[in-house]
């Protein structure tokens, strides 16, 4: 009798130590769903919250000078083409990370119910135990003989369903730790694959806003200010504008122009005129020279 109840103390600490494993999983099985959940349900409001950033880039660049205009439209699409990959991420979370973790709710209670069974088997073997003790005191011995037929039968329910216990908690050890490292690996994954993928559109979009042309988008903004003949009216109120020494100045200027026009053409005159008289001089030499021939 003695061993038998050192057998049933073993059984139960280790009925024990299974529950507590169960329990130990239960717990922090459900923390890390909620979490992983709520950071789904995050990265999809981010995602939200990006789609409407990019509607509004849309409608402020459609107001906006040539250049910039081109350059956030363009940002704006690698924006947009990003959420693709955020949607993508948020549906591969779900799947392979949140949708694993709550099957363990199912799990766990499946092993309860395993718990359940051995422990009942248990309670009753340690009735039938202390029926039969309470037997042998009165000593009769038809009865004495049913309480441990009684008592066999509840030993070999326990025996039977504690191993079927250590099988199947085995296997939820087993299948724990593998399921942890699918579940883990499949996060970090599905994160890289993700800022990959961000980091290569992050940078075209940085490239195209880079490629805005601030002067040149400044320029048609300064043109925009001022209608097509502008220029011409301000040159007229620029010279008409012009302080009185500034107009002195012009008028001496234009008078001294004049003054060198006139003795450039005076000289020439001059010159004129004494190749004129040279050539009268050489006729009169000419018509002398003929008259003494004739003589």
């Amino acid at each position: 009798m003695m061993l038998l109840g050192r057998g049933l103390d073993a059984r139960d600490n280790q009925t024990r130590q299974i529950q507590d494993a169960v329990s130990n999983v239960e717990k922090h099985f459900g923390e890390l769903c909620q979490i992983f959940a709520g950071y789904v349900r995050k990265t999809a409001r981010l995602r939200d919250k990006a789609d409407l950033l990019v509607n509004e880039i849309y409608a402020y660049a459609a107001t906006e000078t040539p250049n910039l205009k081109v350059g956030l439209k363009n940002f704006a699409d690698e924006f947009s083409r990003l959420q693709d990959y955020r949607q993508a991420e948020v549906d591969r979370l779900e799947a392979k990370v949140v949708e694993p973790l709550k099957c363990y709710g199912t799990i766990v209670k499946l092993k309860r119910d395993d718990l359940k069974a051995t422990l009942t088997a248990k309670h009753r073997e340690a009735k039938q135990l202390s029926q039969l003790e309470k037997t042998r005191q009165r000593n009769p011995s038809d009865l004495h003989i049913i309480a441990e037929n009684e008592l066999h039968r509840a030993t070999l329910e326990t025996t039977r369903t504690t191993r079927h216990l250590e099988e199947t908690i085995d296997n939820f050890e087993k299948k724990k730790i593998k399921d942890i490292k699918n579940i883990f690996s499949e996060f970090i994954t599905i994160e890289m694959l993700f800022h990959g993928k961000a980091l290569e559109i992050y940078t075209a979009a940085y490239q195209n806003i880079q490629n805005i042309d601030e002067n040149e988008d400044l320029e048609v903004f300064r043109s925009s200010l001022h209608p097509p003949d502008y220029q011409s009216r301000l040159d007229i109120v620029r010279a008409n504008s012009k302080s009185p020494l500034q107009r002195t100045g012009s008028s001496k200027s234009s008078l001294r122009t004049v003054q060198i026009s006139r003795r450039v053409l005076r000289k020439d005159e001059e010159e004129e005129d004494e190749e004129d008289e040279d050539e009268v001089e050489e006729d009169e030499e000419d018509e002398f020279g003929a008259t003494k021939e004739v003589r």
